[in-house]
């Protein structure tokens, strides 16, 4: 189903939103893992797209040594990736809504395993950085069209589908650097062509399995311009502003930390691999649990400062591996929580289209995370190993208080009613997009 057809049927549904706010989305009725084929098709190309956000990460040092590039010029296999995704983001719901999401979908899968074929036969690391912002271009096609494709076509209410989403998200980032790890071990190269050919799978999975628009179903065309513009709505701006600061703290986590761990690609995929199932369990079992008892800001506002914690203890750890494992998991568990509460937060905070809003917020959370792996290991370089560590903690707190002092804004994330003006301006913004 057309993910710009599903939301105009929510396109003014704020009235039908639940009021007690604390389980929205939680409490719908139904399996979640009853769910119609297309939308399991769906799911699978997202485990495998997840998947290389961190297939990289246990192949950095061995990149960096096979092809004598400087830990900061390997980062940026992370920061051209992240920062074409982003930037695409701005872009995705404009094409999706004139070709639809089967087109989008598999538009972006086709250019992935195109890039990450061609990053597999680089010759050094400059041509393996530029295949990566090629990767992301598909990446940004994929990832936006996938979470509004699952949102508009899962049974079960938009909680079961973001839950759906994140588990996804939460088993590709557990499997990539596993894969990457295993693949790693036998040459840097491997992990690409492992990712080439499962991408492929997932296209014809895809192909085969979700089902095209049905006439008088077709996309409604929205404007270029219509992410940007859904950032001038308060609600969408303050989570926005707190996912950059948010994955900065993510990807120092993830980008980073094979560098002080030290271990070889098998260690450090393992070590990884950890970290995304602590990700995935909380994503998909402790973050309902917790927003049925509580308003999602609340959980934000523990959650963001824990995840501060964290960081700090993986910079006083830094000199023990062992400890430094410890917190890279529990960090997971932490940004399982925040991953899927911030992602309900954006479904549920407006009135615009999914796949709009999913790449506004997109955009700007994928820029926070283009600039933490380099910006890590310059501090790295000339500071100490742990800076980078501290300043993630600080990027965090920042986030926080993003939430906090916006949190008026958020009121409809926790199903308060809206002033009548934010509510006005939810609509016009949401008409003109």
């Amino acid at each position: 189903m057309s993910a710009q057809t599903t939301d105009a049927a929510v396109a003014h549904g704020a009235a039908h939103r639940p009021a007690n706010g604390h389980g929205s989305g939680h409490g719908s009725t139904g399996s979640i893992l009853k769910q119609p084929k297309a939308v399991w098709a769906v799911a699978f190309a997202s485990v495998i797209a997840f998947m290389g956000i961190g297939l990289v990460d246990p192949i950095l040092p061995a990149i960096a040594e096979s092809l004598k590039a400087t830990p900061t010029e390997t980062e940026m296999l992370f920061t051209s990736y992240l920062l074409v995704t982003g930037l695409a983001m701005l872009g995705t719901s404009w094409v999706s809504s004139r070709i639809g999401a089967k087109k989008t979908l598999l538009i972006g899968l086709a250019i992935i395993v195109v890039f990450a074929a061609a990053a597999g036969l680089s010759q050094n690391v400059e041509e393996i950085i530029g295949f990566r912002a090629g990767w992301g271009l598909g990446n940004a096609l994929f990832i936006s069209t996938a979470l509004a494709t699952i949102v508009g076509a899962a049974s079960g209410g938009t909680g079961s589908a973001i839950i759906l989403y994140e588990a996804a998200l939460g088993l590709g980032i557990a499997i990539g650097p596993l894969l990457g790890g295993l693949l790693g071990n036998l040459s840097w190269r491997g992990p690409f062509f492992g990712t080439a050919v499962l991408m492929a799978i997932g296209f014809i999975a895809i192909l085969v399995l979700l089902r095209r628009e049905p006439e008088g179903e077709r996309p409604v065309p929205t404007r270029l311009s219509a992410p940007i513009r859904a950032l001038r709505q308060p609600a969408l701006a303050v989570l926005a502003g707190a996912a950059l600061f948010y994955n900065i703290g993510f990807f120092v986590l993830l980008a980073y930390s094979p560098f002080p761990l030290g271990f070889d690609a098998l260690g450090l995929g393992f070590t990884f691999f950890g970290w995304g199932v602590a990700l995935a369990i909380t994503s998909v079992f402790v973050a309902p649990l917790l927003t049925a008892r509580m308003p999602r800001t609340r959980v934000l506002w523990i959650a963001l400062p824990l995840l501060a914690a964290v960081l700090v203890a993986a910079g006083v750890s830094i000199s023990s591996p062992a400890w430094l494992v410890v917190w890279i998991v529990v960090g997971g568990l932490v940004l399982g929580v925040l991953n899927t509460v911030l992602t309900e937060c954006v479904m549920e905070a407006t009135d615009l289209q999914r796949s709009v809003a999913s790449s506004a917020y997109s955009a700007v959370r994928f820029l926070g995370g283009a600039v933490a792996p380099p910006a890590a290991a310059e501090l790295a370089r000339l500071i100490s190993p742990e800076a980078p560590y501290y300043a993630a903690a600080g990027s965090v707190v920042i986030a926080t208080l993003i939430v906090v002092l916006g949190h008026r804004a958020l009121r409809r994330v926790d199903g308060a009613a809206e002033p009548a003006l934010v509510e006005a301006e939810a609509i016009a913004v949401g008409d003109a997009a």
